[in-house]
């Protein structure tokens, strides 16, 4: 649609027995662009792909103006609403004029991108990070252990942050534990195929997860800038 920016998606099963990471992205009526969701189901059972397409989809149709950290609480209800013990991490961006705002829970993450390299705007809620970030050791399990959810949290829980101009990357697990920025960097230098090769290098290189990547190319004319946690009734960025 004219004045939105080009984007695209693609995700893959990879090794698990089902694909349960999922993508919404929508334009309401009078909104300043297009809200993307980005989910990945904890697990690898129905439940969880069922999680994260519920979550995915409340998300994406929060009302702008109630901003992304109500994005994260719709989901919630919407999962609580659904019943079962079904589970997921999620990553929103939410559109306003030049940039975006992101909230996260989990492990999921956003990405900034000005047409060279990616810069993460997201701290991923796991183990791994909260000992990290406190100079402790953690072992590699602790990666995929998340401390957030979007059944779980609170609201003081959820990340927040923001970007003003570039291009946006959301991504799960399957695709930026398993690449490195540089690769990251390399795929998206061609955005015609960014998202779909993404997944597809993810699965080639032994990636053992379903991988999802979400990426909204750089706008022609173009302000980059990074604000962290400036918006009204902002949660605090938090790693636990």
């Amino acid at each position: 649609m004219a004045g939105y920016p080009r984007w695209h998606t693609a995700s893959a099963q990879g090794p698990r027995e089902r694909n349960a990471d999922a993508v919404s992205a929508y334009a309401l009526a009078g909104a300043p662009g297009i809200t993307f969701a980005l989910a990945d189901g904890v697990g690898d059972d129905p439940g969880a792909g069922r999680a994260a397409q519920t979550a995915a989809a409340a998300a994406a149709r929060t009302p702008v103006q109630s901003g992304p950290v109500a994005a994260i609480l719709n989901a919630q209800r919407a999962l609580r609403e659904l019943g079962g013990t079904g589970d997921a991490v999620l990553v929103v961006a939410m559109p306003f004029p030049g940039g975006y705002r992101i909230a996260w829970v989990g492990d999921s993450r956003a990405y900034a991108w000005d047409g060279t390299v990616i810069r993460k705007l997201t701290t991923d809620h796991t183990l791994a990070e909260y000992f990290r970030a406190r100079h402790q050791p953690y072992s590699p399990r602790m990666e995929h252990m998340v401390t957030t959810s979007v059944r779980t949290t609170k609201r003081d829980e959820i990340g927040t942050t923001e970007v003003v101009g570039g291009g946006l990357l959301l991504t799960s697990d399957g695709v930026h534990k398993v690449l490195p920025p540089a690769t990251i960097d390399e795929i998206l230098a061609d955005p015609e195929g960014g998202a779909a090769a993404l997944v597809e290098t993810a699965i080639a290189v032994g990636g053992t997860d379903n991988a999802t990547a979400l990426f909204v190319e750089q706008p022609e004319v173009d302000v980059a800038a990074i604000v962290t946690g400036r918006f009204p009734s902002a949660a605090r960025s938090s790693a636990a």
